[in-house]
Order: structure tokens, then sequence, then C-alpha cells
């Protein structure tokens, strides 16, 4: 999203960033189209959500520049949602909030879906930051510096 678009009078990129895609309808049409959904219909019905909520998320993540319609894959006149290179990267963000949820959401025996990597079909291990050594970084051992305004 162009700078333009978006509050400049907030100094801290976490909270542009909950402006951007920070609700949960936002969040969920991001998952469902990584996981292939690219259709409005498709979209509403793996969503169970309005219409007028839905085409108001996908306008606002296609300003964002996280989705762009483009012609249907199959030559049929529908148009799908896919994700831009921006919308990309928020692969680590969605799997991040996905291993959280598996940790500390469901039981130990609750079923759940997997992320598996699709060369092995072996479970995409725990994420973790570290440093540029290699240590474990967590909010102990890191610190924000702000912005003096």
């Amino acid at each position: 999203m162009s700078p333009d678009k978006i509050s400049l009078d907030e100094p801290c990129p976490v909270a542009r960033c909950v402006d951007v895609i920070g609700d949960r309808w936002s969040l969920l049409i991001i998952r469902d189209v990584m996981d292939g959904i690219h259709r409005f219909g498709d979209l509403q019905r793996s969503l169970s959500v309005a219409r007028n909520i839905l085409s108001n998320r996908l306008h606002k993540l296609i300003d964002a520049e996280i989705l762009e319609l483009q012609g249907a894959s199959d030559g049929t006149a529908y148009q799908e949602y896919i994700l831009t290179d921006q919308g990309k990267q928020l692969f680590p963000v969605i799997v991040a909030l996905r291993q959280w949820g598996e940790q500390h959401l469901f039981g130990k025996q609750e079923p759940h879906s997997v992320l598996i990597e699709k060369s092995t079909q072996k479970p995409v291990p725990l994420m973790r930051l570290t440093s540029s050594e290699g240590d474990s970084l967590d909010a102990d051992t890191t610190e924000v510096l702000k912005v003096n305004l």
C-alpha cells in the first residue's frame, strides 16, 4: 500500500499493518486465497460471510495492493482474486498465527488442519526468530527504538 493511503501520523509499523489487515475477515480472506480459493462465491461459502462485508474487505485488500483481480484461470468470464508479491510476503504472518493457535488454542488430541511441506509431506517446523549469530530472539532479547516526534 502506498504511504499516501495510510495514516502517516502513526510511527509504529504494527499499527499501520493492523489498519490494513488487522480484522478477522481480511486475515481469513488472505488465508483462503493462499489456500487456493480465488473466486468471490467460493470465498463467501468458505468464510460464511455476508456479501457486503466480503466485498468491502476485498476492495480494501486490493487498494492495499495485497490482492489483485485477474481473469479466471480456466478461461471463463469470472474474475479471480490473487495475491500480489506484497500479499505473498504475508505468508510468515499467517504461519505465525497458525502456529501460535496450534500451540495455545487446541487440546493435545484435538484435530486441526496441518501446514505441510509439499515436497516431503511433513509438517512445517515451528518458526523462530534468530539473531545474526543464529541465537533465538524473543521479546526479552529485543527492543524497539522509538521515533522521537
